[in-house]
């Protein structure tokens, strides 16, 4: 992300924020911004995007803000990132408020619970597409592949904890791709 993007208005920043921000449900949150900031507004391309992505998926807190205060300062400094976090958190923690007084008052109906069970559903769905929209490059490789099986197999199936399973699958997978393998294989 280091070339200057164009000067973008703080109020225009906040409200391609706040329009993923209140659009977006749980782990799908990466294709809206992917959506939003590669393709709609072109304000990154997508190497940037993935580059931002992994950035924003190793530091604490929630990965869409990450990545809102990285496009933010990128766009306009500390203020773009004010700009976009709050465009972010906002909408969303206002729908939460207004919801969790609903769900206090009516969390003994039934047709609430059908409702969260299709919300459940559906955000299923959603991690679904943005796996295959944004990772689909890295599931041709059938090195990457025989991992994306085994995690599943170990999870989903026998219901090792995921800590677990990351913590043993992890250093071997980091290791088969350690900078330069690819190099040695070619030269082989």
């Amino acid at each position: 992300m280091s070339e200057p993007a164009p000067r973008v208005s703080l109020a225009r920043i906040f409200g391609a924020f706040a329009l993923i921000g209140v659009t977006s449900f749980g782990g799908g949150i990466v294709a809206y911004l992917r959506s939003a900031l590669v393709e709609r507004h072109r304000w990154l391309d997508e190497e940037e995007f993935m580059a931002a992505l992994e950035i924003s998926q190793t530091l604490p807190g929630l990965n869409s803000t990450n990545m809102s205060v990285l496009v933010g300062r990128k766009l306009r400094g500390p203020l773009g990132a004010a700009a976009a976090v709050l465009g972010m958190v906002l909408p969303g923690a206002a729908i939460l408020i207004v919801l969790g007084f609903g769900y206090a008052r009516f969390r003994h109906n039934p047709d609430v619970a059908v409702v969260l069970s299709g919300v459940a559903a559906a955000a299923v769905g959603l991690l679904l597409q943005v796996t295959l929209k944004i990772g689909w490059k890295q599931l041709l490789r059938p090195k990457d592949l025989v991992f994306v099986i085994l995690v599943f197999f170990l999870v989903g199936v026998l219901h090792v904890s995921l800590v677990v399973t990351l913590a043993c699958v992890a250093p071997l997978v980091i290791w088969l791709n350690r900078p330069g393998t690819e190099d040695r294989k070619e030269g082989a």
